[in-house]
């Protein structure tokens, strides 16, 4: 017979935010940005020990993000009606492989195909970690979950990176990615314990691609964030570069330190503020971003603005994955599971051609031209969120 008592007991555990599981999904896309982004904080010693220039060591980001670009849609509508936590344990299981290979590794070509299996690893990864967090969440905890599992991408950047470019240097780079494989190991273990396995979606249920996109406001966020990410990437794989052009190489660890300790604080920012205050968190990380550009390209001499650009830098982008894609998902609403693999295959193009664009321009114009290439493309995301207030990233009141 069941009970008044019974009846409270399970609504309270339905009612319960699922840290377990998020946890999962928190780490996946911890170890996701984190696999994308090492060669930033081992430069130097990555492309001293694969025998080639820093720029072409710089294009281990970039066949990562290419194939995630490649793999994110048509992999998603391939596995539609997959179980997301078999999809996951797949995801996981080709970073262990590709990482494995990367830690022993000193042949580039080898080690390219292991970032491009990555990368294909990601393009899963992040089409479902969205909509993963949501689906196991009670309804009203919803949008905190969100930004609980895409928290991994900053936390990666702001400790995972900077701890990487540490250990890259006291045990070496390739160890550096051996202690990545073991994290995996432990990761899947936990997945298969901890994260609950929810059905796929029919196939019949997707909204078709063209579709999609003539979704009001859609399109325009999906430019910010592919602009947004573009001068990311241009900024921080290439860094030490950079740094080391104004004589502050000694500065690395420190620098990235600096941007994840900002970025840490904006992760806080966005969760306190991000359901009031929407349209003004996007405004400020544009423009925050936009100022450290410009301060960076004209003062990068200085030790003391560098540590207080790379600081609003952190403030701009550690919200970002969880404001763009929040943007995302209110405009498709019902269609966002279909949209994820819009972002991610934007959010990566940005990727591929930031390492791509910053290689090219760090080989034929110098490190300076890299900060002005930066300034150039964030200004035009400051101006385009001021425009976009209608369906993109509309003030509250427009969504009622």
């Amino acid at each position: 017979m069941t009970t008044v008592r019974d009846i409270q007991v399970g609504a309270s555990r339905t009612d319960r935010f699922p840290i377990a599981g998020l946890i999962a999904l928190f780490t996946a896309g911890f170890i996701t940005t984190l696999t994308e982004a090492l060669p930033a904080g081992v430069l130097p010693q990555m492309s001293s020990a694969l025998g080639v220039s820093e720029s072409v060591a710089g294009q281990t980001v970039t066949i990562y993000a290419v194939a995630t670009m490649l793999t994110a849609i048509p992999v998603s509508i391939l596995t539609t009606n997959w179980p997301r936590r078999h999809l996951m344990i797949v995801a996981l299981a080709g970073f262990l492989i590709a990482n494995i290979v990367t830690a022993i590794s000193l042949d580039y070509t080898i080690t390219m195909i292991a970032r491009f299996i990555a990368g294909a690893a990601s393009g899963v990864t992040w089409s479902i970690l969205g909509g993963y967090a949501q689906r196991i969440t009670p309804d009203a905890l919803k949008g905190r979950a969100m930004a609980f599992a895409f928290a991994g991408t900053p936390v990666a950047l702001s400790l995972g990176v900077p701890l990487g470019a540490f250990l890259g240097q006291a045990v070496g780079w390739q160890s550096t990615f051996g202690l990545m494989s073991g994290l995996t190991v432990l990761l899947i273990g936990w997945t298969l314990w901890k994260l609950p396995n929810v059905p796929g979606q029919r196939a019949a249920e997707r909204l078709p691609l063209l579709h999609l996109l003539r979704i009001k406001g859609l399109r325009t966020i999906l430019v910010v964030t592919g602009v947004f990410v573009l001068a990311h990437t241009i900024l921080y794989t290439y860094i030490a570069p950079v740094l080391a052009g104004v004589g502050l190489a000694d500065q690395v660890q420190w620098i990235l330190l600096d941007f994840g300790i900002a970025s840490i604080l904006s992760i806080w920012l966005t969760g306190v503020f991000v359901d009031r205050h929407h349209r003004r968190l996007v405004l400020l990380s544009t423009i925050f971003f936009g100022a450290a550009a410009v301060a960076l390209t004209l003062w990068s001499g200085n030790a003391i603005v560098d540590y207080i650009a790379v600081a609003a830098w952190g403030l701009a982008f550690g919200g970002s994955a969880t404001l763009f894609q929040g943007a995302l998902m209110a405009a498709s609403g019902k269609h966002a599971d279909a949209a994820q693999p819009l972002m991610v295959t934007m959010w990566n193009g940005g990727i591929g051609l930031g390492g791509l664009i910053g290689g090219i321009l760090l080989a034929g114009l110098g490190s300076a031209s890299l900060l002005l290439a930066v300034a150039v493309l964030v200004l035009f995301t400051v101006i385009v969120v001021i425009f976009a207030r209608g369906h993109a990233f509309p003030h509250r009141e427009a969504n009622r």
